[in-house]
C-alpha cells in the first residue's frame, strides 16, 4: 500500500509538485477517526470508577458487585488483544472498524439502559470486546496508511488521544455525573460512534490483502484461562486477602493457563497468537519490555495521583480530574512535536530516552509531596509526566513495529498493547496494594502520637467527629481505610493524622514508580539501537 498516485507526465506539461490524492487525505481522516474511537474506548475504561457509588445506589447492589462494571470492561480488553491482532490481519481494517464501532455503540446503549447489575456487567463485557478491537486497530491503521517517514506524525494521533482518554476519565465522569446522571457516561458514546460509522462507510475504501492465518483457538482459550484469574485477583486481592483460599485458587488456575499457553504457542509456530519468532526481533523484544515497565509506572501513577488530590486537597473526583490539566496539555504538546520531529528525521531513540527520563523525574517529584504541598508544585510533576508519556508511548510502539514484517503487523501491535495493558493492571494493583498496606500502620502511628494531646482527644470526641470516625477506628487499634469519604466530615485537626499517614504511604508508592521508571530508562538508553526509519 502506497500513498503516491501514479501517472506519466504528458508532453508540454509543466512539472509541479502534485497534490495529495483524495485517498491520502482520506487516510489521514481515518487515522483521526480511529484515534477518536480509541479515546472513547480508553475513556470508558477509566470513567466508571468515578460513578461506582452512584451505580451501586441506583441498581441497589453492593460496592463489590458494582466493581464488576469496571472488571467487565477490563477483562475482555486484555484477554482479546492478541486474538484480535490475528483477526485484523485476516479481515482487514474496514470490516473490523465497522463491527467494533457498531458493537461499541450498541453495548453502550444497553449499558445506559441497564435495569439491574447483571445487565450492566454483560453490556460492559461487550464494550470491552469491541474496545479490544479499537485499541489494536488504532496503531495498525496509522502504520499502514502512511509512508514510513510519516509514521511518527501518524502515530502522534493515537498516542495523544489514547492517554488523553485515560487522564480525562475522572473529570468527564464527574462532570456527567453532576449534571446528567451516571447513565450518560455510556449514552454519550452512541452519537460519536454513529458519526464514526458514517465516515468509515464514506471514506474507507483502501484495498486489503487478506493474510490467511490458521486461527489459534487453543491459544485464545489458554490465554484467557491464564490472564483472567490473575487480573481478578489483582483487582480483588486487597479485599479477599492475598493469601486467602480464593486468591490461591486464582493463582493456581492462572499459572496453569499461562504455562499451557506458552507450550501451545511454541507448537503453533507462525499460526500462534503471539508468534515466538517475533521475540527473535530485537526491536520488538525491547518494545514489549518497555511497554510493560512504562505501563506499570503510567497506570500506577494515574490511579494514585487523583487519590492524593482528593485526600490531601479535598477535591471532588471532577475537580481532581480537572486539576490534571497540566498532564493533558504537556502530553498533547509533546506528542505532536515528537511526531513531527520523527517524521522529519526518522530518529526516535532520543525522544524515547527523554520521554522515559521525564516520566521517571515526575515520579521523583511526586515522591516529595507533603499533605500541604501547593498545587503549583504538584503541577510540575504533572508536566513532567505528561511530557514523558507524550514522548515515550508513540516511540515505544514505533520501536516495536520498526522491524516487524507487514504480514505480522497486526499480531505485533496487539502484542505490545497486550504487554502495556498487563503492565498497567500490575501497576495499578501494586501501587494500591502498597498504599493501603502502608497507610494503615502509618496513620495508626500518627494517631497514637496525636492521642496523647488532650485537645485532640476532646476534638475527636465531639459528636460530629465521633460519628464520622464510627467504623473507621477498630477496637484492636487498627484503621478501616476501605472508604476515605469520612475525611470530608472531620474537623481538620482530627483529619491531620490521617492525611499525613496517607501521604507518607503515597510517597513510597511514587518512589516505587520511580524505581520502575529508572529500569525502563536504563533499557532505553543502553539497549535500544539508534536506528532511522527509512522511506519506501
Amino acid at each position: 500500500m502506497t500513498d503516491d498516485a501514479s501517472g506519466a507526465d504528458q508532453p508540454g506539461d509543466v512539472p509541479e509538485r502534485p497534490a495529495d490524492p483524495p485517498e491520502v487525505r482520506d487516510r489521514w481522516l481515518l487515522v483521526a477517526v480511529a484515534g477518536a474511537l480509541a479515546f472513547v474506548a480508553m475513556l470508558d475504561m477509566n470513567i466508571v470508577n468515578v460513578v461506582l457509588a452512584d451505580i451501586s445506589q441506583g441498581l441497589r447492589v453492593s460496592a463489590a458487585t458494582a466493581q464488576w462494571a469496571v472488571l467487565g470492561y477490563q477483562l475482555p480488553v486484555v484477554a482479546l488483544l492478541l486474538p484480535v491482532g490475528r483477526w485484523l490481519d485476516t479481515v482487514g481494517t474496514r470490516p473490523a472498524l465497522l463491527v467494533a464501532t457498531g458493537g461499541f455503540a450498541l453495548c453502550s446503549a444497553l449499558a445506559a439502559a441497564s435495569p439491574w447489575a447483571a445487565w450492566l456487567i454483560a453490556a460492559r463485557i461487550g464494550q470491552g470486546m469491541c474496545g479490544a478491537v479499537l485499541f489494536v486497530l488504532m496503531p495498525v491503521l496509522a502504520i499502514r496508511s502512511v509512508r514510513p517517514e510519516l509514521r511518527g506524525r501518524a502515530m502522534s494521533v493515537p498516542a495523544t488521544l489514547g492517554p488523553l482518554g485515560a487522564v480525562t476519565g475522572p473529570a468527564v465522569g464527574g462532570l456527567l455525573l453532576d449534571h446528567l446522571g451516571w447513565r450518560w457516561i455510556f449514552l454519550v458514546n452512541v452519537p460519536l460512534a454513529a458519526l464514526a460509522i458514517v465516515v468509515i462507510l464514506r471514506v474507507l475504501h483502501v484495498p486489503h490483502q487478506p493474510v490467511r492465518h490458521r486461527l489459534d483457538y487453543g491459544g485464545a482459550l489458554t490465554l484467557a484461562v491464564g490472564i483472567v484469574p490473575l487480573l481478578i485477583v489483582a483487582e480483588q486481592g486487597r479485599s479477599w486477602g492475598w493469601g486467602s483460599p480464593r486468591a490461591l485458587v486464582m493463582y493456581a488456575v492462572g499459572v496453569v493457563g499461562l504455562v499451557s499457553f506458552v507450550l501451545l504457542e511454541r507448537r503453533m509456530a507462525d499460526a500462534a497468537l503471539l508468534p515466538v519468532k517475533l521475540f527473535r526481533i530485537r526491536a520488538f523484544r525491547l518494545g514489549t519490555v518497555l511497554h510493560f515497565t512504562v505501563g506499570i509506572t503510567m497506570f500506577g501513577a494515574m490511579t494514585t495521583l487523583p487519590l492524593y488530590l482528593q485526600l490531601a486537597k479535598g477535591m471532588s473526583p471532577m475537580k481532581a480530574g480537572l486539576a490534571t490539566l497540566p498532564t493533558m496539555a504537556a502530553n498533547v504538546t509533546v506528542t505532536l512535536a515528537v511526531g513531527r520531529l520523527m517524521s522529519r528525521t526518522g530518529r526516535f531513540k532520543v525522544h524515547l530516552v527523554a520521554g522515559v527520563g521525564s516520566l521517571t523525574v515526575s515520579m521523583l517529584v511526586f515522591a516529595t509531596l507533603r499533605d500541604d504541598s501547593p498545587l503549583w508544585y504538584v503541577a510540575i510533576g504533572m508536566v513532567f509526566m505528561g511530557a514523558g508519556l507524550g514522548a515515550a508511548m508513540q516511540t515505544i510502539t514505533t520501536l516495536a513495529q520498526s522491524e516487524v514484517p507487514g504480514r505480522d503487523m497486526g499480531a505485533a501491535t496487539a502484542s505490545v498493547n497486550f504487554f502495556r495493558s498487563n503492565g498497567g493492571t500490575v501497576g495499578a494493583a501494586a501501587f494500591l496494594s502498597i498504599l493501603f498496606s502502608l497507610a494503615g500502620s502509618r496513620i495508626g502511628e500518627r494517631l497514637a502520637v496525636a492521642s496523647q494531646d488532650a485537645s485532640f482527644r476532646r476534638l475527636a470526641g465531639e459528636p460530629a467527629n465521633a460519628e464520622a470516625l464510627k467504623g473507621v477506628l477498630r477496637p484492636d487499634g487498627g484503621v478501616n481505610l476501605e472508604d476515605s469519604a469520612f475525611l470530608r466530615h472531620l474537623d481538620p485537626g482530627v483529619a491531620q493524622p490521617f492525611l499525613e499517614g496517607y501521604v507518607s504511604a503515597l510517597r513510597v508508592v511514587f518512589l516505587t514508580g520511580a524505581a520502575v521508571g529508572l529500569i525502563a530508562f536504563v533499557i532505553a538508553a543502553w539497549r535500544v539501537p539508534n536506528t532511522q526509519l527509512s522511506a519506501d
